[in-house]
């Protein structure tokens, strides 16, 4: 068997097995390629040219194991909507930990590879179209500069999953700094075992904050980065319109990456409340929500953290509370200076916060797309907006400029500040459905590949992406998304 690159260090698999279950991949019958990410398997150190070989899809198919591995499925819980449940890898094998050339360490995990210990009453297998619809979102995310676990390759499986009707089987390869998620801490205190959490925490912290390692009280400042990391990341998916759709405990990693693109969704028209998943018939995870469930989140981290924090529980449950307290100053200072960004502002002055208030309460009313309001905004073009020919945005549109005039910088560097806080594309639901239904339907993947180039350079703000940037044709059915990625 070729290497094709593979360079394996498996520290998970040396944690207790209590953490993990010993699995291969369950093989599939004819696997096929449909997609490779040659960028990303050059970053990983990975030979594009085997990968796509006979033995390099077999790997990608779970069908042979790539030199190094140790393949398990991955214990943890989580709170999903609110309520606790003890979970697991159910159709997720963790073949390993790449470490490229540059010496960086990233899980590589095969999605839909068959059912584990953890399946309960699931077949462990995916569908094409939620596997591709992963890759798609994923990638454009990162493109977008915010955090997230990628895709490396898609194969579809020769076999037929079951769902409400029959589909297409596939295989998603998954690349991600880690797995560690704040559910499977919440694993580990629910087992009750002291030193198993512990040893867990400092695994942790080595492998994603080392320079914490020798502080006083590492398990404090665990939390605290955390912290930081969450609260930056969520403030950038309100930046550009995103909506997790289930922001379950057992969907918020360690690292601070986005992970989980299951109901996912972009807005189109601006409004808070917007919910794209099918089962949030409450809302929990709107729009407008998702700072808060962050911070929810956060408290249910700092719960299993408590018996590291401080020998006495009481000390510990305040030390917890400060640095929780934070959160919600921190949210605020990300989202507030990537908003200024998106207007331009370079400077901070007291009544930025009250101008972008204006505009969103603007956008709201008026039914404004979210991305192409600021898109137009960036291009000087405040005549495509929906608000143009009220004097309401007349009058903000005034002030807005009056307040950039007050700048020591350029206008060109403010206009070249909101092309880099802008996007000028992101993965329109109409655009990735259409994508979707040529690949699973038709076997065509040419319109999936156009949409991935055009994402793959979301502030070029380039001809070929003006087709992209169009709405939809209005719908009497609002975008519904599901979970099964």
């Amino acid at each position: 068997m070729t290497q094709q690159g593979w360079n394996f260090d498996n520290s998970y698999a040396r944690l207790p097995e209590s953490f993990f279950r010993r699995i291969e991949p369950v093989p599939v019958k004819s696997p096929e390629l449909v997609i490779l990410n040659k960028p990303l398997a050059e970053t990983l150190g990975l030979d594009s040219t085997e990968l796509q070989s006979e033995e390099g899809v077999q790997v990608l198919a779970g069908n042979e194991l790539p030199a190094g591995s140790q393949p398990i499925a991955q214990a943890y819980g989580g709170h999903q909507f609110g309520h606790f449940t003890m979970l697991g890898d159910g159709r997720a094998v963790l073949l390993g930990e790449q470490v490229n050339p540059a010496g960086n360490r990233f899980d590589i995990q095969l999605k839909g590879s068959g059912r584990t210990p953890f399946s309960r009453g699931g077949d462990g297998r995916a569908a094409l179209g939620p596997m591709l619809r992963e890759y798609i979102i994923s990638e454009a995310i990162h493109a977008l500069g915010i955090p997230t676990n990628r895709s490396l390759a898609v194969v579809t499986t020769g076999e037929s999953v079951f769902r409400e009707t029959k589909l297409p089987g596939s295989i998603l390869t998954r690349v991600a700094a880690s797995h560690l998620r704040i559910g499977t801490f919440e694993y580990a205190a629910r087992k009750g075992n002291i030193e198993e959490l512990k040893l867990f925490a400092d695994y942790a912290i080595k492998r994603h904050y080392p320079e914490i390692e020798m502080k006083d009280n590492r398990y404090l400042a665990l939390f605290e980065e955390v912290i930081k990391r969450q609260a930056e990341l969520i403030a950038r998916w309100q930046h550009v319109g995103f909506i997790h759709g289930v922001m379950n405990t057992d969907n918020m990693t360690i690292s601070g990456e986005t992970i989980d693109y299951g109901p996912c969704a972009f807005m189109d028209e601006y409004h808070p409340e917007t919910v794209f998943s099918s089962i949030d018939v409450q809302g929990r995870y709107a729009y407008q929500n998702q700072a808060a469930i962050g911070q929810w989140n956060l408290a249910r981290f700092a719960e299993t953290l408590v018996p590291l924090m401080h020998e006495k529980q009481e000390q510990a449950i305040e030390l917890a509370n400060e640095a929780l307290s934070k959160y919600g100053n921190l949210y605020h200072q990300h989202w507030l200076s990537g908003m200024r960004a998106k207007l331009g502002l370079q400077n901070e002055e007291e009544q930025d916060e009250s101008l972008i208030e204006e505009l969103l309460e603007m956008m709201k009313e008026h039914r404004a797309d979210y991305t192409n309001t600021f898109r137009a905004l960036t291009l000087d073009k405040p005549a495509e907006t929906a608000m143009n020919g009220s004097d309401e945005f007349a009058q903000w549109h005034a002030r807005w400029q009056e307040r950039l005039s007050r700048q020591e910088n350029s206008r060109e560097s403010s206009l070249q500040l909101m092309k880099i806080s802008n996007p000028a594309v992101i993965p329109r639901n109409h655009r990735v459905e259409e994508a979707l239904e040529a690949a699973v339907k038709e076997g065509d993947y040419s319109v999936m590949e156009r949409l991935l180039e055009v994402l793959s350079r979301p502030y070029a703000y380039t001809s070929d992406q003006e087709k992209y940037a169009r709405l939809p044709e209005s719908s009497h059915y609002p975008y519904q998304t599901y979970c099964g990625t």
